[in-house]
């Protein structure tokens, strides 16, 4: 028996929050008279990886954290995992090592390394440094014209789930935020139990339904580049680029950019924010 009492069942929760989502019928199983759970039932998921239901109880149930590369290859099959989200899959049954004491301190300061605060106050662009919990450890003035809570000492999370005018920043904010707690949930992986990840979750799955909602769905997406379009107050919808960047030696922190195409109406939008900042 492999069975760890004393570590969260991460791998359990993955797989039944997963398995809610899968309709029968997106599994090929028909639908007789009343179903009383959402999705698949565990004996559906285990006939259909082709182990015995008493194997995946186990699974779920984390009495045993360690199933094969065939059976993880199955389960993502059953579950319609895409790469990233496969690929949370295997990282949560991997056994990794666990982040060092240091790193899950509760008072643990994450600090930015001096020469990438210079450098993003020397960039034309909105630019910040997100911490891995989505804090925001620095960030140029261009950022804060973009948005006023892109400042040092702010959270993304908090910003965009609890601030009504972050909100209105976004004409989709509840995509915007639905990509923000997957891209969380990778940065996190399967510290889930760090003191900061646990406040924060505690904070906002009380005071956001949406955010208790994407949560439980173990969504999992990459932080990097996409398209991204704001609604600004003062020089309206801006269509920019987001790259995000790791920072080396550090600990997930990365650096993230907006960038407009050059000669467009945005880079022109974008300028006036610029000039504003400037005090010009």
């Amino acid at each position: 028996m492999n069975e760890r009492p004393n570590l969260p069942n991460l791998l359990g929760e993955f797989l039944r929050a997963r398995r809610e989502l899968v309709t029968p019928e997106e599994a090929g199983i028909p639908v007789r008279g009343v179903r009383r759970v959402p999705g698949l039932r565990r004996e559906e998921v285990a006939m259909l990886a082709g182990i015995s239901a008493d194997y995946y109880l186990r699974l779920e149930r984390g009495r045993d954290r360690r199933p094969s590369l065939q059976v993880l290859e199955a389960l993502a099959g059953v579950l319609r995992l895409d790469d990233d989200t496969r690929a949370h899959l295997f990282a949560l049954a991997a056994d990794r090592p666990r982040r060092t004491a240091r790193g899950r301190e509760r008072g643990h300061r994450e600090r930015v390394p001096p020469s990438t605060a210079r450098f993003i106050e020397l960039l034309p662009v909105p630019a910040f440094v997100e911490g891995r919990h989505l804090d925001v450890l620095a960030a140029n003035a261009l950022a804060a014209a973009l948005s006023p809570r892109l400042v040092t000492g702010g959270n993304r999370l908090r910003d965009v789930f609890l601030d009504p005018d972050e909100q209105s920043l976004f004409p989709d904010w509840e995509r915007a935020a639905a990509a923000l707690v997957a891209g969380f949930r990778e940065a996190v992986g399967p510290d889930t139990d760090d003191p900061r990840c646990v406040e924060l979750v505690g904070e906002l799955s009380q005071a956001s339904p949406l955010f208790r909602r994407l949560w439980a769905r173990h969504d999992v997406r990459p932080r990097g580049s996409a398209t991204v379009l704001f609604r600004h107050p003062q020089v309206g919808d801006l269509t920019l680029t987001r790259e995000k960047l790791h920072i080396t030696d550090t600990d997930g922190m990365m650096l993230v950019a907006f960038h407009p195409v050059p000669g467009t109406r945005d880079a022109e939008r974008l300028g006036v924010l610029g000039a504003a900042s400037a005090g010009c």
